[in-house]
């Protein structure tokens, strides 16, 4: 990883990043790595009633300055939540546009077993905009039928209590009863995935593109 310096997460919505890597991110930021999280909607129709809806990009905001992610390296898109296939094009082309502009050296994206539509067209658009970049796919459990986890990044218990930090500034989501938005799950995770590589925690990818230099 020290030939890795600018890292950027792409989540279809906002904290599918933090669920699927909030661990690495801190261990990234931790290490001096320019972090970029880029998420593609706030899910607007999908706002429990009662509450804002924009509250997800209030949260957002908090959950990325928990992982420690600049306030200038978050960026927020505003596609319809479930309607991704229908923009195929518009977000290809703002995944081109960060690639220029940020010329990452890795990429997270969701794997490509993943049934939600949305994750399915950035795994897709992502793997075009950046083909020539490494990606990893993170795991997304109830989204996934099958998950290829090739791929592992040791954590520490505090990074584990910072992506649980920042899970937790998701209270819309937490409580509306998600029932994987809670420490439990999100431990026992990170501990499968630990005992699977040797160590006491961890977060699994599948490996999609792979470049050495």
């Amino acid at each position: 990883m020290k030939d890795i310096q600018t890292i950027l997460i792409l989540g279809p919505h906002t904290d599918d990043g933090e669920f699927g890597c909030g661990g690495s991110i801190a261990k990234f930021v931790e290490e001096g790595k320019d972090v970029y999280y880029a998420t593609f909607s706030i899910a607007e129709e999908s706002v429990p009633e009662g509450l804002p809806k924009d509250i997800l990009l209030t949260e957002v905001k908090k959950a990325s300055r928990e992982l420690g992610i600049k306030k200038e390296n978050l960026i927020n898109f505003r596609y319809r939540v479930r309607h991704f296939p229908q923009f195929r094009q518009d977000i290809l082309e703002d995944l081109v546009k960060l690639r220029k502009e940020l010329q990452p050296d890795l990429v997270f994206l969701p794997s490509n077993d993943d049934v939600h539509q949305d994750h399915q067209t950035i795994y897709e658009e992502g793997l075009r905009a950046f083909k020539f970049t490494r990606i990893l796919g993170y795991e997304m459990p109830w989204n996934n039928l099958t998950v290829t986890t090739n791929a592992f990044i040791f954590l520490e218990d505090r990074h584990i209590e910072r992506k649980i930090a920042a899970i937790g500034c998701y209270e819309s989501q937490v409580n509306a009863g998600r029932r994987y938005a809670n420490e439990e799950f999100i431990r026992s995770l990170a501990r499968t995935r630990g005992v699977q590589c040797g160590v006491h925690y961890a977060e699994a990818f599948q490996i999609i593109r792979w470049l050495i230099i």
